[in-house]
């Protein structure tokens, strides 16, 4: 059995990434019919997003616990199963109850493939090569999320809304055996008869500054992201007449151009800048958000179509700068031993406070305000919320006593 280079890993990961996000996004593309044909309101439809945020967040802590102690290609081998055989499954769903059902099995699924993941990539990549190779990773983030905006929308305006959901996971049931017939990297910093962290440990993470600030904001960030997401091609069929498909493709191109360009330009950026200071990275994440609130504010009051399709791509492009230099920070802030387990606390963490709850709120709002749009200008100021917490991340950071290492 051999193992994977570098680079090898970085491509299959990065693939199966994708799919990750391909099959998420097809709820968001596939909303309005959805939604018609069982009758649901914005308030059910928002808590789809919501049960499959209970069953995302809740189980990563376990898999992150898993995934610092055992066999990482089989957790994610059994995860994109999951969460593919539930995709297929939600296109079969013939009430709320089992479509809520299906979406709760997609997050358990998908929890256990991005607590792990990232930290198999951090072992086989040294710190100066580190954050170049997760801001790749997560550029499937963008591409993932297009791809299932667009190919969802298409699938499902000439065949339905159900055999959107059955195509996109039907792929992922034979890319679950991918890693399988590879060894997988030793953990860095692990030897054996080295102590296993345990809880005390895990929970000592929350004491560390640094990781708290990276991991706050990146909860307010990812409130407002995932509320964008999931309304997004329902807010300009409403306030500005795009017909569905039109709107779930126009907002897949969003994803794909400004998720793709931001998250490059982003991470390479930071990538840079960190060279040069210790507070780069988290630089990069307090001007992203900084630039993105005033855009996404005009994105949802500007009345002129052509303004607000501007506005809103500028917006997603601001938020996809930081993808890879938060996932950097939020791993580099905890020790070798703990990086599986640092990212499932912010995972937890992030969409406790986050996603999980936004869609839902956000639609509460528009029923009770009978305004999707006025709904949305909560974002904004949830945006400058987390570039206020980065913000005094990257002062404390550029404060901080240079390491001997670095004084001498």
């Amino acid at each position: 059995m051999r193992s994977l280079t570098p680079r090898q890993t970085l491509v299959i990961l990065t693939g199966l990434n994708l799919f990750n996000y391909f099959d998420r996004y097809v709820l968001s593309a596939v909303l309005p019919s959805l939604q018609s044909d069982l009758k649901l309101d914005d308030s059910q439809a928002g808590h789809l997003a919501t049960v499959f945020m209970l069953g995302y967040f809740l189980t990563s802590p376990f898999f992150g616990w898993l995934g610092d102690r055992a066999s990482r290609k089989w957790l994610i081998a059994g995860g994109i199963f999951v969460w593919s055989a539930s995709t297929v499954m939600t296109g079969f769903s013939g009430t709320l109850a089992i479509l809520l059902f299906w979406r709760a099995m997609v997050g358990i699924g998908e929890a256990s493939y991005a607590t792990i993941s990232p930290a198999w990539l951090s072992d086989v990549y040294p710190p100066e090569k580190r954050n170049n190779a997760l801001t790749i990773f997560y550029t499937a983030i963008p591409i993932g999320a297009a791809l299932g905006s667009v190919i969802g929308g298409v699938i499902a305006a000439s065949y339905g809304w159900r055999h959107a959901f059955i195509w996109a996971g039907a792929p992922g049931l034979l890319l679950a055996l991918l890693l399988l017939p590879f060894r997988e990297p030793a953990r860095t910093g692990t030897h054996a008869g080295q102590h296993l962290p345990g809880f005390k440990d895990v929970l000592g993470l929350f004491k560390n500054r640094d990781y708290n600030l990276s991991v706050w904001g990146y909860a307010a960030y990812t409130f407002a992201l995932g509320a964008m997401a999931h309304w997004g091609p329902s807010f300009l069929h409403r306030a500005h007449g795009m017909e569905v498909k039109k709107a779930a493709e126009f907002f897949g191109y969003v994803l794909v151009g400004a998720g793709l360009i931001g998250t490059m330009t982003g991470g390479l950026a930071a990538t840079a800048w960190q060279k040069r200071h210790r507070s780069g990275y988290a630089g990069t994440l307090a001007l992203s958000m900084l630039l993105g609130a005033p855009a996404a504010w005009v994105a949802f009051t500007s009345p002129s179509p052509t303004t607000s399709m501007t506005a809103l791509a500028i917006a997603m492009f601001c938020c996809f700068l930081g993808t890879g230099p938060i996932n950097t920070l939020i791993l580099e802030s905890a020790p070798t031993a703990l990086r599986a387990s640092a990212m499932a606390g912010s995972i937890f963490v992030i969409h406790l406070f986050g996603d999980m709850w936004s869609p839902g709120i956000v639609g509460t709002l528009s029923d009770h305000w009978s305004s999707l749009s006025r709904a949305l200008l909560i974002l904004p100021g949830v945006l400058l919320i987390a570039g206020a917490l980065w913000g005094f991340l990257a002062w404390c950071q550029h404060r901080a006593p240079k390491p001997l290492d670095e004084a001498t």
